[in-house]
C-alpha cells in the first residue's frame, strides 16, 4: 500500500464517541411520531401532496404494513432510527401519488419503451457503485442520480433555468450524514450528484431493500423474499418511464438513450428482472462474500452509531451473514434465467486487475460500439477516482465482528462452487 493513502482504523465501532449531532440523530425530530401505521403513512402522504390516488393496487399496503411491524420488532432502534425510516416511507408513497397523478394527465408516458437497459447486479461492495459511475461517462447511456431516485417527480413546477430544490435537499441530507460519519467517504460516498442505485425507484412499491441497511427486519425479509418481486420490477418500469419524459423522450422518438441502472438487490430478482426488461444486458459482479461481509459490516456498523443503541457488531454480522446467504442462493437458482447471450459474470478481482478489459467486454455483450472517444471519457473516469482515494479502512470481521472465516467458508461452499471468486484474505 503507498503511504501516500491514508489508513483509517475505526477504533470505537463497539462504544462508538456520541457528538452532539449522533445524539440528535438518534432522538430524531421531536415534531414527528415514532410510531404510525400503515393507513397513518398513507394519509400523511396525501396530505402532503394533496393527492389521494395510489393507482393499482399491487400489495404496498401489505408490504408497508409487514415493514412497520418488523421495525417494532427491532429493540436496537433508536427513536430517531424509526422516525428516519417512517419520514422515509411517507416521502415515497407522497412519490408514488405524484407518479400517479403525472401519469393520469400524460398517459402517453406509459408508451415510452425501455428499450436493451443494462443492469449491473452484485453484492454490495463487489465494484457496482465504481462500475456504474464509470460507464455513466458515456453520454449515450441514461443514468439515474441519487437526487432523481429520491424524488422522481417534482413538487412544484419548476421555471426554465430554476435550480431544481430536490437536487438542493438531496445535496444538504447527505452532507449532514457525512458530517456525522466522516469516514464513510472511503468506503461508499453519499453525493446527490452521483450515479445511484436503480432499486430506490422500487420504494414507491414498497419492495426496496434498502429498508435492511438501517434497521433488522427479518419479519420484512421472510415477507419479500417469499412474494414474487415481478410486479415492483413493473413498477420501476413506470418509474423509468416518468424520468424519460422529464428528460424530454417521447414515444417513438428515434434515438433513445439506453438505461444504465445497477443494484445489489438485482442479483436477488434475476427473474423479475427478465419478466419486465426482456431485451436487457445484465452484468454480475462476484466476489467473495466474505470480504464483502468484512467491507459491508464496517460500513453499517460505523453508521449504525446514528440510528442504534446499544450497537452490536457481533450481532450486525450475524445478520448480515444470513443475508447474504439468502441473497446468493437465490442468484445461484436463478442465474438459468439469462443466456450467455445477454448476461455475463465479473470476478472481482479480474475487474480489478484490468478494468479496460472488462469494458470492451461489457460492451460487446451489449452490442455497445466502443469507440476511442467513448473509451477516452472512461479511462478519464479511472484516472479522476483511484481506489482508496479517501483512505484505506481496516476491517476486523474477526475481532470487532466476532466471526469466525471458517464457518463462513463452509457456509458459502454452495456460491464458491457456481462463481471461482478469489478468497482475498
Amino acid at each position: 500500500m503507498s503511504s501516500s493513502i491514508p489508513v483509517i482504523n475505526i477504533t470505537d465501532m463497539a462504544d462508538p464517541v456520541v457528538t452532539p449531532a449522533i445524539a440528535a440523530a438518534r432522538h430524531g425530530d421531536s415534531n414527528f411520531p415514532d410510531r404510525l401505521s400503515a393507513e397513518d403513512i398513507l394519509a400523511r402522504a396525501q396530505a402532503e401532496t394533496g393527492l389521494h390516488d395510489f393507482g393499482e393496487e399491487t400489495g404496498f399496503r401489505e408490504r408497508l404494513a409487514v415493514l412497520l411491524q418488523s421495525l417494532d420488532e427491532d429493540e436496537g432502534l433508536t427513536r430517531g432510527g424509526r422516525v428516519n425510516i417512517l419520514q422515509h416511507a411517507v416521502r415515497v408513497m407522497a412519490n408514488r401519488l405524484r407518479i400517479e397523478d403525472l401519469v393520469k394527465k400524460h398517459p402517453e408516458i406509459l408508451d415510452i419503451p425501455i428499450e436493451k437497459p443494462i443492469f449491473i447486479a452484485g453484492l454490495p461492495r463487489s465494484g457496482t457503485t465504481h462500475l456504474v459511475n464509470w460507464l455513466s461517462r458515456d453520454e449515450r447511456l441514461n443514468s439515474l442520480t441519487l437526487w432523481e431516485s429520491e424524488e422522481p417527480v417534482p413538487s412544484v413546477q419548476l421555471a426554465d433555468g430554476e435550480a431544481d430544490p430536490r437536487q438542493a435537499r438531496s445535496a444538504e441530507f447527505w452532507a449532514h450524514f457525512g458530517s456525522m460519519l466522516p469516514h464513510m467517504a472511503a468506503m461508499h460516498e453519499m453525493a446527490a450528484n452521483d450515479i445511484h442505485e436503480d432499486n430506490e425507484l422500487m420504494f414507491m412499491d414498497m419492495n426496496c431493500y434498502n429498508w435492511e441497511f438501517t434497521s433488522r427486519l427479518p419479519r420484512w425479509i421472510d415477507h419479500y423474499l417469499a412474494h414474487d418481486r415481478t410486479v415492483s420490477y413493473a413498477y420501476e418500469k413506470k418509474v423509468l418511464q416518468v424520468i424519460s419524459w422529464y428528460r424530454g423522450v417521447e414515444p417513438g422518438q428515434p434515438g433513445r438513450r439506453r438505461w444504465l441502472l445497477k443494484s445489489p438487490q438485482h442479483m436477488e430478482n434475476l427473474q423479475a428482472i427478465k419478466n419486465i426488461f426482456p431485451d436487457a444486458t445484465m452484468v454480475i459482479t462476484h466476489r467473495d462474500p466474505v470480504d464483502v461481509l468484512r467491507s459491508l459490516t464496517t460500513m453499517l456498523g460505523y453508521s449504525d452509531r446514528i440510528r442504534r443503541d446499544p450497537v452490536n457488531p457481533p450481532e450486525l454480522a450475524r445478520h448480515w451473514a444470513s443475508r447474504i446467504e439468502r441473497l446468493l442462493r437465490e442468484c445461484v437458482d436463478q442465474r438459468s434465467a439469462w443466456g450467455d447471450d445477454q448476461c455475463m459474470n465479473i470476478l472481482f478481482h479480474e475487474y480489478m486487475a484490468d478494468q479496460e478489459d472488462m469494458a470492451r467486454r461489457i460492451y460487446q455483450l451489449a452490442g455497445l460500439e466502443l469507440s476511442p472517444d467513448v473509451e477516452a471519457k472512461l479511462l478519464g473516469y479511472l484516472n479522476e477516482n483511484p481506489r482508496h482515494a479517501h483512505g484505506k479502512v481496516i476491517y476486523d470481521l474477526e475481532g470487532v465482528f466476532d466471526t469466525n472465516v471458517a464457518e463462513l467458508r463452509d457456509r458459502f461452499a454452495f456460491y464458491y462452487d457456481q462463481f471461482p471468486v478469489k478468497q482475498e484474505q
